[in-house]
């Protein structure tokens, strides 16, 4: 039997995982079973995190016999695991496509625990800082598959947040991550607060704003340059929806309450980290009730950017802080085994995953 044989029988099923209650009751409906069961179905797997369909113990065996014959649960645990230093987990999981995504696990002090989960394989949008781009595009993930990065982690029940900042332009593949974040705070999913979800974005044309009317799942917006035209250089995206036109876009909504606006920004030795700079960001902030979270660079291959010092990033917050835009220095974590931002990429494990 053949490799691609056996990657086929293994996405033959569908998966259960990623289905809403509404669909899981089509679903029963189409078997024949009671409208009821949708909802067993859901607890079993939203609830209780079952790895098989014959968990669903208090579904007859008879009924259980025909969901299997075309579903599964759709769940792959992660097959690579790298450890850093500072307890940071990078995780290989499978996709049920046959390809692979990196996520990122960050234990903190307090309690915390936080996943940056995958939306896409690769990438498109090409930011010049980003390992991930320099990947190419190989696919969106389905909700089955970005969901499984939280259903088959092994520190699962540790989580207490989720952002979407790992590989891929969530906006991008937007309706797969408005299904998962449905599953994660619906009634009948894993019920949590949209407070303890972040989706992060570079900014897409209409996508953009149908997350921000459809979901209420707090907001990251990939800044990196408040001048527009050193942004493009950056950012590709910055020429399909200008950093001008996000602000004014978000300026519509309020971020006063629950929901939080934050805006990352890497800051690259001279090239951003300047007062000039820093007085962009607060003019252009200034409509907004938001943060700005400042990241350190990490150094890629071929790309010629390197990191701020300490001082000069200091400098810079303390400059935002001071004329009212609130703004952190965010701990670099994972960094000794490429899991910090823009540096995640399969490129080089699916080579040697094929071989």
């Amino acid at each position: 039997m053949t490799e691609a044989t056996n990657k086929e029988e293994k996405i033959q099923k569908k998966a259960l995982l990623g289905l809403s209650l509404t669909e899981l009751q089509d679903v029963v409906k189409v078997l024949g079973m009671p409208r009821f069961t949708a909802k067993q179905i859901a607890e079993w797997i939203y609830v209780h995190h079952v790895k098989s369909i014959d968990e669903m113990t208090n579904i007859s065996k008879n009924n259980r016999a025909k969901l299997e014959e075309e579903y599964e649960i759709g769940c792959a645990g992660p097959i690579d695991a790298q450890h850093s230093k500072d307890g940071t987990i990078k995780y290989l999981f499978p996709t049920r496509s046959g390809k692979f995504v990196e996520t990122v696990f960050i234990p903190e002090t307090g309690g915390r625990a936080t996943l940056c989960v995958s939306s896409q394989v690769g990438c498109k949008m090409n930011c010049l800082f980003c390992q991930t781009g320099k990947q190419g595009f190989e696919g969106s993930l389905p909700a089955s598959d970005i969901l499984n990065q939280v259903y088959a982690l092994p520190e699962v029940d540790e989580l207490t947040n989720i952002v979407f900042m790992g590989q891929g332009e969530p906006m991008d593949n937007l309706d797969n991550v408005l299904r998962a974040t449905q599953a994660l705070t619906a009634p009948w999913g894993w019920a949590w607060s949209p407070k303890r979800i972040t989706v992060s974005s570079v900014g897409i044309r209409g996508k953009l704003k149908r997350f921000l009317e459809e979901s209420d799942c707090q907001v990251a917006i990939s800044l990196h340059d408040a001048i527009p035209e050193e942004r493009a250089s950056l950012m590709p995206a910055q020429r399909g929806m200008s950093i001008e036109e996000i602000v004014e876009l978000l300026s519509n909504y309020d971020f006063s309450h629950q929901r939080r606006l934050s805006f990352e920004y890497i800051v690259f030795g001279g090239l951003n980290d300047d007062m000039q700079h820093a007085k962009a960001v607060v003019k252009l902030l200034k409509p907004l009730d938001c943060r700005v979270n400042l990241i350190r660079f990490h150094q890629i291959p071929n790309v010629p950017l390197h990191g701020a010092s300490d001082e000069v990033m200091e400098k810079f917050r303390d400059f935002l802080t001071e004329h009212g835009v609130f703004t952190t220095i965010r701990a670099s974590r994972g960094q000794d085994i490429y899991a910090a931002c823009g540096l995640l990429s399969t490129s080089k494990k699916i080579g040697e995953i094929r071989k």
